[in-house]
């Protein structure tokens, strides 16, 4: 009987995360980072924005976003570092370290949206 590789989800996870990374995170460092904080963007459409955050469909995106956007760093990371510093051996427990440290990520996030 063979062994079923995980690589599949993996590999879905980082294509997801490369997508939401590329296309949905520049928005929000836009906004949230830039335009809002040096006053383009006014106040009532700031209070809009934090309005719309308490509806739990928009928390949830938030950590959907979160969700695929540490995964796709964890594998990024992974993939880097074996192949920069040549460690192979050292691949499942660098994939251990980086994966748990993504999903305690996700767990922080689901946190702040329970919370806020």
């Amino acid at each position: 009987m063979t062994k079923r590789a995980n690589e599949p989800a993996v590999w879905f996870l980082f294509g997801t995360g490369g997508f939401i990374a590329g296309y949905l995170l520049p928005i929000h460092i836009l906004l949230f980072g830039i335009l809002f904080p040096i006053g383009i963007l006014t106040d009532p459409g700031y209070q809009a924005m934090l309005h719309l955050v308490e509806h739990p469909l928009a928390r949830l995106y938030l950590v959907v976003l979160c969700f695929f956007g540490f995964f796709h760093a964890a594998h990024r990371l992974r993939l880097t570092l074996v192949d920069f510093l040549r460690v192979k051996h050292l691949e499942h427990v660098l994939g251990l370290v980086l994966y748990s440290a993504a999903g305690l990520g996700t767990l922080f996030a689901i946190y702040l949206a329970a919370i806020v």
